[in-house]
């Protein structure tokens, strides 16, 4: 197949035969939302969902993807920036991800080229790597790499709200917007637990416990594991791994930035033991 055909197909993920994730590679988005490819809906083996996308409370939130609210002051993320005097604020500087290619294209996964635009310049050339993995007979693994490049000729840097003057809001980079359900899904890691205890701290990995299902996600490299935990569990549900916490990530001319999240998706409610089995299940080589 020609690696540039039907680019607006969306792509079916299978483990064992079973859809468990479907992937949009250009959906047609109002520009406030950023608009950049996604996973939605991401499903349980048994098939629960647990992602959501463009939700009431936050309609920018997009599934399963890569977002950064600062790129050189840039809005990669949708909806509103924040300004260091101002607070959020609704400015005309949103970017988007465009799909370029698909060098592979498998039931189980694939990888993808982007541009990240703004206007008609490219900031951004990403290669993103996608791959769904069976664990168990109630529980798969979501391997999920992304390789940003600066194709400029200046230095580019990442922010985020936190590195902007808002403390407490390193959200930027993978970015996972789970479903909401009555309750707040339970948060712990393997040395703590309660989301004002994890968000914000590095860890291995991070879990979230809904009604019948548990996430548990995972710094798959030395780089990644370095990056804080954005953890949102009261207000919605939603984990992500922050680029800029404490100071902006920058990024030379030609120098690329790589991050690497396994998230293990499973039936049921996990408790620590059983996260840490199926997050070293699905990280070991």
């Amino acid at each position: 197949m020609n690696q540039n055909q039907m680019p607006n197909e969306s792509l079916v993920l299978r483990v064992a035969g079973r859809p468990v994730g479907r992937y949009t590679g250009r959906p047609e988005l109002p520009l406030r939302h950023a608009p950049r490819p996604y996973l939605h809906p991401v499903t349980t083996l048994a098939g629960t969902a647990v992602t959501e996308l463009s939700p009431a409370d936050h309609t920018h939130h997009l599934g399963v993807g890569v977002a950064i609210p600062d790129v050189e002051g840039h809005n990669f993320w949708g909806g509103r920036t924040y300004v260091g005097d101002q607070g959020p604020t609704e400015l005309d500087n949103h970017g988007a991800q465009r799909h370029t290619a698909y060098q592979l294209r498998d039931p189980d996964g694939f990888v993808e080229e982007l541009r990240w635009m703004v206007g008609g310049g490219e900031l951004l050339r990403e290669r993103r790597t996608v791959a769904a993995t069976e664990l168990t007979s109630s529980a798969w693994a979501l391997d999920f790499t992304f390789s940003l490049t600066n194709i400029t000729s200046a230095p580019l840097s990442i922010g985020s709200p936190a590195t902007n003057g808002r403390p407490g809001a390193a959200y930027g980079g993978f970015f996972w917007r789970a479903r909401k359900e009555a309750g707040s899904p339970d948060v712990f890691t393997a040395a703590t637990e309660g989301e004002s205890a994890v968000h914000g701290t590095r860890a291995d990995w991070v879990a979230l416990a809904g009604a019948n299902w548990t996430l548990v996600f995972a710094g798959a490299t030395e780089q990644t594991r370095r990056d804080p935990w954005f953890v949102r569990a009261e207000e919605y549900p939603g984990v992500g791994s922050s680029l800029a916490s404490d100071e902006r990530l920058l990024i030379g001319p030609g120098e690329t930035a790589v991050r690497r999240i396994v998230t293990v998706v499973a039936d049921g409610r996990l408790d620590r033991g059983e996260a840490a089995v199926l997050v070293r299940k699905a990280v070991s080589p």
